[in-house]
């Protein structure tokens, strides 16, 4: 599947800018961490992308993504792809055995924690927001209160990455991306 074809499918299923602009910095969140792996950019974006594909069908956390890696199967996308997207949800109790499936568990909330962070700011730019900004506002459990601190904190340690380090890496590849995230 190319980039394009995954965006059209995007499309189709999703119809919240908030919630593509989401997938859209998981995905770029993806592709470097691909790039720090050395693993296959286009296919880890892709796996970014439409990680979220069933969240507006099924937005219950009990089915939310199982949908996601049907439709990424039938789209042709390969069983790693699915497995990551499908284990990316803590609720179904799958293993993440490999790096692909860890990682999109590690950058998936922390995208939306750094958007978060990015929109208190007052210019609501993400270039104006640093790694401080970030840990600094984790420890505010006032702010992004539906947040999981603990469950950021465990996607960082699956992955083998040091925290503040992780939100560099996130935070790099959103501030690269975004005027498409509107950042």
């Amino acid at each position: 599947m190319t980039r394009e074809e995954a965006v059209a499918l995007l499309d189709r299923h999703i119809r919240s800018d908030s919630l593509k602009k989401h997938m859209l910095g998981v995905e770029a969140a993806m592709r470097a961490y691909a790039r720090r792996f050395g693993e296959d950019v286009e296919k880890w974006g892709i796996a970014g992308l439409l990680h979220d594909l069933d969240y507006e069908e099924t937005p219950e956390m009990a089915v939310h993504s199982l949908r996601s890696g049907e439709i990424a199967r039938d789209a042709g996308l390969g069983d790693d792809v699915v497995h990551a997207i499908k284990a990316h949800n803590d609720a179904h109790g799958l293993p993440r055995p490999d790096s692909l499936s860890k990682a999109l568990y590690a950058v998936d909330e922390l995208v939306g924690f750094v958007v978060a962070v990015a929109l208190v700011r007052p210019s609501k730019k993400i270039a104006d927001v640093k790694v401080k900004s970030v840990t600094k506002k984790m420890k505010d459990r006032s702010f992004a209160a539906a947040v999981d601190r603990e469950e950021l904190k465990k996607g960082a340690r699956e992955l083998g990455v040091d925290f503040s380090e992780h939100v560099a890496v996130v935070l790099d590849a959103m501030q690269e991306s975004a005027d498409a995230l509107g950042l």
